[in-house]
């Protein structure tokens, strides 16, 4: 008997774990260099009450083969929109249990954090970065429930392997914080 289930997600995982490897998957079949994404996460049983109708289009009506949490993209994100903002915009409606995001950064290690110059404003730090011989792609999978729960997946692009998507619920604790926030009123 395998721990793992058909979409390759270990089975011993957490609800949100598991939701965040699923949008990490559907991500990593798009390629690279996509732009961020939302998703809300419902209750998969309470849509299948509520919804029946959209559950059998999403392919949810097998109560024995779905996980507990079903991501549900949003609408795109306005280009050019600072993420902090669009997220500040954001309200949920009580069915919404969570809320995920990918976001594609450039990563340096903390070794190079040392060697930052001094005075660069936003866009010449990001130009300094892009050009940083040590800089890493990583797309970041962050999810939060109303709960306080939190869930992350990073995935490098010179490591893009299902096997190499490290998970932990501090790993991009900025980003948690923003989509926390969707659910403050």
């Amino acid at each position: 008997m395998s721990n793992v289930s058909p979409s390759g997600t270990p089975m011993a995982a957490s609800p949100l774990t598991r939701a965040v490897l699923e949008i990490d998957e559907y991500a990593s079949g798009l390629g690279w260099d996509q732009p961020a994404r939302l998703f809300a996460l419902v209750d998969t049983a309470r849509l299948r009450t509520d919804e029946p109708e959209l559950a059998a289009q999403l392919g949810l009506d097998d109560a024995g083969s779905v996980a507990p949490l079903t991501p549900v993209e949003q609408d795109e994100i306005p280009s050019g929109t600072p993420l902090d903002e669009f997220l500040a915009t954001i309200a949920w409606p009580g069915a919404v249990a969570g809320c995920a995001m990918t976001v594609e950064r450039l990563m340096l290690p903390p070794s190079a954090e040392a060697s930052v110059p001094e005075g660069l404003d936003e866009a010449g730090l990001a130009s300094w970065v892009s050009a940083h011989p040590e800089r890493q792609e990583v797309r970041m999978t962050v999810a939060v429930l109303r709960d306080g729960a939190r869930e992350s997946a990073l995935r490098l692009r010179e490591k893009d392997s299902p096997s190499e998507v490290l998970t932990g619920s501090g790993l991009v604790p900025g980003l948690a914080e923003a989509l926390s926030a969707t659910f403050e009123s």
